[in-house]
């Protein structure tokens, strides 16, 4: 979602300045700052930010800067000329200083309020448009360089589970000597089978092979989706609490720290998936 786009629209008396900034956010946030001449066009530059963004926190500014040739203060002539005439009753002094006393007092210049040219907002509303595109392009690049690096966390993550699997037949056979040593500690005479039957018990209780076959299955739909003609990414943010969960259950079967090593491993990752989900709409 972050981008950023600028556009510079040059008319016969003014210089338009279009600019556009894009941060992650969960919704749609629209910041408008634009001359209040501009404002009934607000809701319809809205809309337009909307459809064309779709999700983030939007900066949109419009910025005008007038040319020597355009100005909106005149002289108010009448009025400085009854200033004039007052003045020269008060004080012994020629035009040229009648004049500058009498420009400074209040209602001298007048300001004409501009109003809205629709043949200038259409250039404006062109050049909005050139200015969503561009943002666009820019969120496009940095999208590839997120792509990049979801396609690295998985993969990490991936090859962090084949670890496990690995780690896992050591795993059952800590625990089982772990189990048999504190018996043996005890100094307690036990049933064997019935030994054996409880331990079968607790080491179902601990199987991961369930979590297994689930992460594998969640790492390669986020791929799926990650290629998808649609960038959806509430959908990832989604997979991606599904693949904390079974790394979660994980870590806590794990009993064994060898595989606790690999599970801190593999939520860093996550982490950084989940950091960099928020950029993508």
């Amino acid at each position: 979602m972050t981008g950023y786009g600028k556009t510079v629209l040059q008319l016969p008396t003014k210089k338009i300045t279009i600019e556009l900034k894009s941060l992650n956010s969960k919704n749609l946030d629209i910041n408008v700052r634009m001359p209040s001449y501009y404002r009934e066009k607000e809701i319809d530059a809205r809309k337009k930010l909307a459809k064309g963004l779709v999700r983030g926190k939007i900066d949109f500014s419009i910025y005008v800067e007038d040319n020597g040739d355009a100005t909106s203060s005149k002289v108010n002539e009448n009025v400085v000329k009854e200033y004039m005439r007052q003045l020269k009753n008060i004080v012994d002094s020629n035009d040229v200083e009648l004049l500058k006393m009498s420009i400074r007092l209040p209602d001298s210049l007048k300001t004409e309020r501009e109003e809205l040219d629709e043949q200038e907002w259409m250039q404006i509303d062109a050049a909005i448009d050139e200015t969503i595109k561009k943002i666009n392009i820019y969120r496009v690049d940095e999208g590839k360089s997120l792509y990049n690096d979801f396609v690295l966390r998985i993969s990490n993550i991936e090859n962090l589970l084949e670890k496990i699997i690995e780690i896992n037949p050591q795993r059952i056979v800590n625990v089982r000597e772990k189990l048999q040593k504190t018996i043996a500690e005890l100094e307690t005479k036990i049933d064997e089978n019935r030994f054996e039957q409880e331990l079968i018990y607790y080491i179902e209780k601990l199987d991961i092979t369930e979590e297994e076959v689930r992460l594998k299955n969640h790492l390669a739909y986020f791929i799926k989706e990650l290629n998808g003609p649609v960038s959806n990414g509430k959908k990832l943010a989604f997979i991606t609490q599904e693949i904390g969960r079974e790394i979660n259950t994980i870590g806590s079967k794990s009993n064994f720290a060898d595989m606790q090593k690999v599970v801190v491993q593999m939520k860093d990752e996550l982490e950084k998936i989940k950091e960099q989900g928020l950029n993508v709409l």
